[in-house]
């Protein structure tokens, strides 16, 4: 079998970028705060956490379905509920909402919809990763169905839960018939979306993929399911301070919400067309440690494999842009 040196591998950029985050609610917001050294963290207010021994994290806040991202496809509205029409936004999890406004906003950056009929939309993919889906859906559907009996489970639920409808919704209302995937690999999830979209179009199998992840776990079963494992920081007291992974005195992570979308582009089609470019993707490597549940490898030996096959990728890829 060729190497990936050996064979000719078509370059992937960066033409369309967005996100929803604690720190904003768009990827232009998101960054400015960030530049500021503003922390996400706060106490949690979207969820009852009485009697969890954590309860802050960093939560998207003031997010609704209805709020304004784009601009869209012609055929969508101007917001995720007019996107997907009131009635289908309501079957869809916190994590979707995230996850379709998120690609929303990199679509309509990417400046791909003045010339989507030129796209054949079978050329067009997707592969937004998610970790765990609607896990506060499946708790508020239990504790309802314990209440209330099954009568009472919304028809609605299923749809509202599993990982890949990101992924399912965003091919519907953006019309993108190309590689539909979600990459569910935990915390890993939205990092290998990314690299798999741009295999697909360096092997031939797109011109175009919408790639990111997204994820909404906070809450009791969430939050608690994490602080069992002595994963979470328990600095209730100083949630902005709590996130420190290099400190001496760290003693866990802080959980996220959110969701990031990066429209990917091989590269001569996108020169063509005069799109903006953020970036070249050069390199992208994975590998297993086949070790331990959390704790990597010795000597970080599965880390060196995953880089070390990042740069022979990177390797066989012309270095500039302007090439």
């Amino acid at each position: 079998m060729d190497s990936p040196t050996q064979r000719t591998r078509r370059r992937v950029v960066v033409t369309g970028i967005g996100a929803v985050s604690p720190l904003g609610l768009t990827a232009r917001e998101t960054w400015a705060h960030a530049l500021e050294g503003r922390s996400g963290a706060a106490n949690i207010t979207q969820r009852d956490m009485a009697g969890s021994p954590v309860t802050f994290a960093c939560e998207v806040k003031n997010f609704i379905p209805e709020m304004p991202v784009g601009p869209f496809h012609p055929k969508a509205g101007a917001t995720v509920a007019e996107v997907a029409n009131k009635k289908e936004a309501r079957k869809m999890g916190r994590f979707i909402h995230f996850g379709m406004a998120a690609g929303l906003e990199a679509y309509g950056d990417s400046g791909l919809d003045a010339i989507r009929d030129k796209i054949p939309a079978e050329r067009f993919g997707i592969n937004i990763g998610v970790g765990m889906g609607g896990l506060n859906e499946i708790a508020d559907v239990h504790k309802e169905l314990l209440e209330k009996g099954y009568r009472r489970i919304t028809p609605f639920f299923i749809p509202q839960v599993i990982p890949n409808m990101v992924s399912g919704d965003l091919s519907i209302v953006l019309d993108l018939k190309g590689p539909n995937l979600c990459n569910v690999t935990a915390c890993s999830s939205s990092a290998h979306a990314l690299g798999e979209a741009a295999e697909i179009i360096r092997r031939g199998d797109a011109e175009i993929m919408l790639a990111g992840g997204s994820e909404a776990v906070i809450g009791p079963l969430g939050i608690g399911g994490f602080a069992a494992m002595r994963a979470l920081s328990q600095r209730n007291d100083a949630p902005e301070k709590a996130s420190r992974p290099f400190d001496v005195d760290r003693d866990g992570f802080v959980m996220g919400e959110g969701a990031a979308a990066v429209v990917l582009e091989e590269y001569e089609s996108a020169r063509k067309r005069g799109a903006r470019i953020y970036g070249e993707f050069i390199g992208y490597g994975l590998s297993a440690d086949a070790y331990h549940m959390t704790l990597p490898a010795e000597g970080g030996e599965g880390g060196f494999r995953a880089m070390k096959m990042a740069l022979t990728r990177a390797a066989s890829i012309p270095p500039k842009l302007g090439t």
